[in-house]
């Protein structure tokens, strides 16, 4: 796959306000069961790839700040959002921000039995991963966000 772009964005402290999380959560629900009816999984996560797009996503949802907060509220969103869509529609987010960053090999797990495709090697990727951001990437930061979103298929 191409590299689709670069996105710089600043460290920002704190949380969303809740009552605007819940409502993130309702139009990512909506925005998402229309991407997959219209143009299928493998669209959705060629989107969620791209910086720019995602970006505008997060936008969209009513989160402008343009900072690294749009990463971890917005993937926070779609996971909630996904919850109980995710495997009627085909797409699954696993781990998230601090502790949950943690559990994502046993989501990814716990999504297994939706798979038409072996956990083993989104897994594998998700360890790989997790291994280049803290050996790699940190640029002085500690990591602490891990998201995996991927569909029945294994992308």
């Amino acid at each position: 796959m191409p590299r689709t772009g670069f996105a710089d964005l600043p460290l920002h402290t704190g949380r969303a306000p809740r009552w605007l999380f819940v409502r993130m959560t309702a139009l990512a629900r909506e925005i998402i069961t229309v991407l997959v009816d219209e143009f299928g999984t493998a669209e959705v996560l060629r989107r969620l790839s791209d910086p720019y797009w995602f970006q505008a996503f997060g936008c969209v949802l009513g989160y402008d700040w343009h900072s690294s907060g749009l990463t971890t509220v917005v993937c926070g969103a779609l996971k909630e959002a996904l919850k109980e869509a995710g495997q009627e529609r085909g797409l699954f987010v696993a781990g998230g921000k601090g502790r949950a960053s943690r559990r994502t090999i046993e989501e990814i797990a716990a999504a297994a039995a939706h798979l038409r495709s072996d956990p083993e090697t989104m897994i594998r990727a998700s360890r790989m991963a997790a291994k280049v951001d803290n050996y790699a990437l940190q640029d002085g930061y500690r990591i602490y966000h891990h998201v995996m979103v991927f569909n029945r298929e294994g992308r």
